[in-house]
C-alpha cells in the first residue's frame, strides 16, 4: 500500500445515497488508489478553483474529491475523499481549509448553494466536465442579461464578515450568508455547509446574539490554540473521519453507511469525553441528543475502566420503559463485554433493591401508586371532618417537603424549605399539617403497604448510611496508615469497603423525586472525578418533582452544558412546540428551573429539519373528531406503505395517538378497530402492548419515544390543562401557575415526539396553550 485514504463526514452521507453498485465501484476505486494513486485510468485532476482538492474517476459518471493530507515517515501518501458525486455535479469553485476556531478540515460545498445567493454574491459555478452542448444550424439571437429583482433586506444584516469570520464560519461562506434575505436561501446555503458555520449561521438567525453564539456554540469546540492553516497532517488528527480499510467493505456494499457509526455533532462529543471534577449536567429541548450523549458517555466511561468483572457504572432514568429503550439503544454502541459491566435500572427498581438488602425476609412492604396513597388521604379527612386542606395539597405537601427532604421531626418541619410549593404556611399550620400526616402514615402503615416516595426516601436514608460507614471506614484507615484494613461490622464488612457505583449517569433527570439524588449522591464516591453526569430538561418534568441539586450535595455549578439543535422534529412544528411552553403572548412568563435553584431556557433551540406545517382541526363533538382522526391515519397509512422506489413498507409502529388520559385510550382505540378497521396497540409502562399498526397512549406514556407522523386528539380547554385546576387560580395561585406549567409541558413533550408529520386537533374549545389563528 502507497497511500492511506480517510472518508470525510460529508463522503460518508453521500455514499449512504448512491445505488448499491456505485458503492461496490467506490470501494474498487478505493483498493486500486492505496496501490497506485498515481495510476493513468484514475484520471487524478486538481481543480482549477482550490488546487488542494483533485479529482479522480470511480466510474464512468462518479468521482471522488480528494485532498492531501501529509506523507507518513515511510513514505505512505494520506488523502481524504471529500465527496464522492455524479461528474455533472462537480465545479470548479469548491474549497477545502482549516477552520481556524477548531484546527479540522472543512470542505465547502456551493454546489447546493441557491441560484440567487450566488448571483448576489456574484459567483458563477463552472463544471470541471461541462457537457457537450449542440451546435444550432443558425445562429442564436443575443441573449439579453436578465436583471437582478431588487435586494431585500439580508437576513443577517446585524452582523458583519469580521464578526462571522470570528465565530468560526468557513472563509467561502461570509459573503454569501450575508447575501441570503429570507429563511429558505439560508437552508440552500447551509445544506452542504461544515458543521460549525451552520450552527453558528441558524443560531444568528433564531436570534442568538453574538455572546451566546460564541458561549454555546463557538467555545465548546475551540481548539485553544491557533493552528497552521496550511497544515492538513495535524489538521487531519483533529477531524473526524473514517479509514477506508477492508474492514469496511461490507458495510460500503450492503448500503448502512451512515447507521455503521453513530455520528456525535462535535459540541456533544466534548461533552462526552470531557474530565469532570465533579458532577455534570447537560440540558437542552427535545431531539437535541441528551439521551445520545448520555449514552455515549457511558461508552466512554466504560472504555476507561481498569480490567474486572463488576459493574462499577450505573445507568438510571425514571420509568421502566425508558430503561428498556436504554438498555437496547446502548448495546448498539458498546461492545458486550463492556456492556457487562454496566448496570442499567431505572430509579424506584434502584431503590427496591435498596431496600430488599436492608429488610428481613417476610418483613417488606407492598409498594402502591401515588393514586391509592391520595384516595387513603382522601378517607382520612372526611373522617376527620377537616375541611382546611384538600388531600392533593396534603400528599404534595408529604411527598415533597417531608420525604423530599428527609425530614425527621415537628420541629424540623417547622423550618423546612418549601420552595415551589404555593402558598405560604404559619406555625400552627405546619402544626396541624404535621399531625394529620403522623395519622395518615400510621394508616398506610397499618395496611402494610408504602407510596414509591416512601420507598425512595427510606433507600436514600440506608445509602446515606452506608456511605457515612464507608467514609468513617476510610478515615480510620488513613489515621493509622493502613490500606489492608478489614472493617470489622455487625454485619457484611464487605459491604462497606467501597462506594456502589464509580460512575453514574442519569437520563430524563428533570423527573426524579428529592430522594432519588440523596441515593443517587450516597451511591458515588464524592471525591473522584465523573461522579455524576445528568441529562434532562425541566421544560419536559411531568410529573411534580420539584429539586435544587445544590441543595441535595450535587454541585454543577461550572460544569453545565447546553444543546441548542435539534436532530429529530422539523422546524416547522418546533415552532408550534415553543408556542406551548414559551408563548409569545401570555401576560406573564412562564419560567422553568435548571433543577438548580436558577431558570432554564430555550433561547437559541432551533432545528435544520424542514417538513410540512403542524394541522390543528377543530371539531364540533368527540365523535367527530374522532371520525377525523380516523381518516387521518388511513391517508398516512397509504403513504407510509410504499418506499420512494415503490417497494411495499409495513407501516406498523411509524404512527401513533395520543390523548391526554386513560379514559380516552380506550374510546380512541374502540372507535379505531371497531369503525374504522385500524388495528391498534397500548403503550404501555413495558412498551407497546400488541400488535397493533397504530400505537395510542396518554402523553406520559410518549415520554423518550418518536414517531413519523402523531396525532394528537382531545386538546380541548378542561382537558389540557383539566379544567378541576382553575379553583386554584384565586385560593393558591402558585400551585395554579405550577400545575399550568406542568399541563404545558406534557403538551411539549407530546408535540415534539413527532419526527415528520404533527396533526392536533380539539373538539369544543381548544386549549389555551395552541395558537389557532
Amino acid at each position: 500500500m502507497t497511500a492511506r485514504l480517510s472518508l470525510y463526514r460529508k463522503a460518508e452521507q453521500e455514499l449512504y445515497k448512491l445505488d448499491r453498485s456505485v458503492k461496490a465501484q467506490f470501494y474498487d476505486f478505493c483498493h486500486v488508489f492505496r496501490n497506485t494513486p498515481d495510476l493513468p485510468g484514475l484520471r487524478k485532476k486538481k481543480l482549477k478553483g482550490d488546487s488542494r482538492i483533485h479529482s479522480a474517476r470511480v466510474n464512468q459518471s462518479y468521482r471522488a474529491l480528494l485532498t492531501p493530507t501529509g506523507v507518513d515517515a515511510d513514505g505512505t501518501e494520506n488523502w481524504l475523499v471529500l465527496a464522492v458525486r455524479h461528474r455533472k455535479d462537480v465545479y470548479e469553485e469548491l474549497q477545502v481549509a482549516v477552520n481556524r476556531v477548531t484546527g479540522e478540515i472543512e470542505f465547502v460545498d456551493l454546489a447546493v448553494v441557491g441560484e440567487s445567493a450566488l448571483r448576489r454574491a456574484g459567483i458563477t459555478l463552472t463544471p470541471t466536465e461541462p457537457e457537450p452542448v449542440p451546435q444550432p444550424a443558425t445562429s442564436p439571437a443575443p441573449t439579453q442579461e436578465t436583471e437582478l429583482p431588487a435586494t431585500a433586506p439580508s437576513l443577517l444584516a446585524a452582523y458583519d464578515s469580521d464578526q462571522l469570520r470570528e465565530l468560526g464560519v468557513a472563509d467561502q461562506l461570509i459573503e454569501l450568508a450575508l447575501a441570503v434575505t429570507d429563511s429558505a436561501e439560508l437552508d440552500q446555503l447551509l445544506e452542504g455547509a461544515p458543521l460549525l458555520s451552520k450552527d453558528i449561521l441558524y443560531g444568528l438567525a433564531a436570534g442568538m446574539d453574538l455572546d451566546e453564539v460564541r458561549k454555546e456554540i463557538t467555545a465548546p469546540v475551540e481548539l485553544g490554540q491557533e493552528p497552521d492553516l496550511n497544515d492538513f497532517a495535524s489538521a487531519l488528527a483533529r477531524t473526524k473521519v473514517t479509514t477506508v480499510d477492508d474492514a469496511v467493505r461490507a458495510a460500503i456494499e450492503e448500503g448502512d453507511f451512515r447507521a455503521w457509526k453513530v455520528f456525535l455533532h462535535p459540541t456533544q462529543e466534548r461533552i462526552v469525553h470531557r474530565h469532570y471534577n465533579g458532577p455534570a449536567r447537560v440540558s437542552g429541548g427535545p431531539g437535541t441528543g441528551k439521551t445520545i450523549v448520555a449514552l455515549h458517555r457511558v461508552k466512554h466511561l466504560t472504555e476507561q475502566l481498569p480490567d474486572g468483572r463488576n459493574k462499577p457504572i450505573l445507568l438510571t432514568t425514571f420509568t421502566k420503559n425508558l430503561t428498556t429503550d436504554l438498555r437496547l439503544r446502548l448495546a448498539s454502541l458498546v461492545e458486550p463485554d463492556l456492556l457487562a459491566r454496566v448496570e442499567i435500572a431505572h430509579i424506584d427498581q434502584l431503590a427496591a433493591r435498596v431496600l430488599g438488602e436492608n429488610t428481613a425476609p417476610g418483613r417488606g412492604k407492598q409498594r402502591v401508586a401515588d393514586h391509592v396513597a391520595l384516595g387513603e388521604m382522601s378517607q382520612l379527612l372526611a373522617e376527620l371532618g377537616e375541611g382546611r386542606w384538600e388531600a392533593e395539597f396534603m400528599v404534595e405537601e408529604w411527598e415533597q417537603v417531608i420525604l423530599g427532604q428527609s425530614v425527621p421531626t415537628r420541629s424540623d418541619y417547622f423550618k423546612a424549605r418549601r420552595a415551589g410549593r404555593g402558598r405560604a404556611l404559619t406555625r400552627p399550620e405546619r402544626n396541624h399539617i404535621w399531625k394529620l400526616i403522623e395519622q395518615f402514615t400510621a394508616r398506610l402503615d397499618k395496611l402494610g403497604v408504602e407510596t414509591w416516595g416512601q420507598a425512595a426516601e427510606r433507600a436514600a436514608r440506608y445509602e446515606i448510611e452506608r456511605a457515612a460507614k464507608i467514609q468513617k471506614r476510610r478515615d480510620y484507615r488513613d489515621e493509622i496508615g493502613s490500606k489492608d484494613l478489614i472493617h470489622r461490622d455487625d454485619s457484611s464488612g464487605m459491604r462497606y469497603l467501597n462506594y456502589r457505583y464509580r460512575h453514574i449517569v442519569v437520563d430524563e433527570a428533570q423527573d426524579l423525586r428529592p430522594a432519588h439524588w440523596k441515593m443517587l449522591r450516597a451511591m458515588a464516591d464524592p471525591d473522584e472525578p465523573n461522579d455524576l453526569f445528568i441529562a434532562g430538561d425541566t421544560h419536559q418534568r411531568i410529573y411534580d418533582h420539584q429539586v435544587s441539586l445544590g441543595a441535595l450535595g450535587i454541585n454543577i455549578r461550572g460544569r453545565a452544558s447546553r444543546l441548542t439543535l435539534s436532530y429529530r422534529t422539523t422546524r416547522e412544528i418546533l415552532a408550534e412546540a415553543l408556542r406551548v411552553v414559551e408563548p409569545k403572548n401570555s401576560n406573564s412568563k412562564v419560567a422553568y428551573d435548571d433543577l438548580d435553584d436558577g431558570t432554564d431556557t430555550l433561547a437559541g433551540y432551533r432545528s435544520v429539519l424542514h417538513g410540512p406545517t403542524p394541522s390543528l382541526t377543530a371539531y364540533d363533538s368527540w365523535d367527530s373528531e374522532l371520525a377525523g382522526l380516523a381518516a387521518t391515519l388511513k391517508a398516512w397509512r397509504e403513504e407510509l406503505s410504499t418506499n420512494k422506489n415503490g417497494a411495499p413498507r409495513d407501516p406498523s409502529g411509524r404512527i401513533a395517538v395520543c390523548v391526554a388520559d386513560r379514559d380516552m385510550v380506550s374510546q380512541t382505540r374502540y372507535y379505531l378497530e371497531t369503525k374504522a378497521d385500524i388495528s391498534t396497540a397500548e403503550l404501555t409502562k413495558d412498551g407497546p402492548k400488541g400488535e397493533g399498526e397504530v400505537h395510542v397512549g396518554t402523553m406520559h406514556r410518549f415520554k423518550g419515544l418518536e414517531y413519523q407522523r402523531l396525532a394528537i386528539v382531545g386538546a380541548s380547554n378542561g382537558i389540557i390543562p383539566r379544567a378541576s385546576i382553575d379553583r386554584y387560580r384565586t385560593e393558591d395561585p402558585p400551585r395554579h401557575e405550577r400545575e399550568q406549567r406542568k399541563a404545558r409541558s406534557l403538551l411539549f413533550v407530546a408535540t415534539t415526539r413527532a419526527r415528520d408529520a404533527l396533526n392536533i386537533s380539539w373538539h369544543g374549545d381548544p386549549s389555551p396553550y395552541l395558537v389557532t389563528t
